[in-house]
């Protein structure tokens, strides 16, 4: 007898764990485009984002801002999916106590996505568009000391 409950046990063991692996992380996957190691030398710099996919659920990128030898801004991103919601969170070195600030993805824009945080002190949204295979642009916008900022940098895939 408890030989067959251990088996009826086993087999809702196995039912649980197929479930979740059927997990759909289609929102996420149609970030994949992300994927790679991007740049552009500014004015004054050079800007580069390296984009890693971690597992089915996750993305993960280091951005960074180099001037000569200096990096100054440094900024580690994770692109999560929990449940329905994909997001953006965003831990910047020397920024809101060196804590993640989370920006949850809104409906796809053409050809891109954002993210958006209204309780943020700045960016409220970030957006993302593909260009081309080798061309993106990247978004930081919303209200700083009260007035309308927007700043748009194009990477070029290396």
């Amino acid at each position: 007898m408890m030989k067959k409950y251990f088996y009826i046990l086993f087999a809702l063991l196995i039912v649980a764990c197929n479930k979740n692996s059927d997990k759909n992380f289609e929102k996420l996957n149609e970030l994949s485009w992300l994927e790679g190691n991007w740049g552009n030398k500014l004015r004054d710099g050079n800007l580069v984002e390296n984009w890693t996919k971690e597992n089915d659920s996750t993305f993960t990128a280091k951005s960074y801002y180099i001037k000569g030898k200096d990096t100054l801004h440094f900024e580690d991103i994770k692109l999560t999916q929990r449940e329905e919601d994909v997001f953006y969170i965003a831990t910047v070195k020397g920024q809101n106590n060196d804590e993640p600030v989370e920006f949850k993805l809104n409906p796809n824009t053409e050809n891109g996505f954002s993210f958006e945080n209204p309780t943020h002190d700045y960016p409220q949204t970030i957006e993302y568009k593909k260009l081309s295979d080798n061309q993106m642009s990247a978004t930081v916008s919303g209200k700083m000391e009260g007035k309308v900022n927007s700043d748009t940098y194009i990477l070029n895939k290396k």
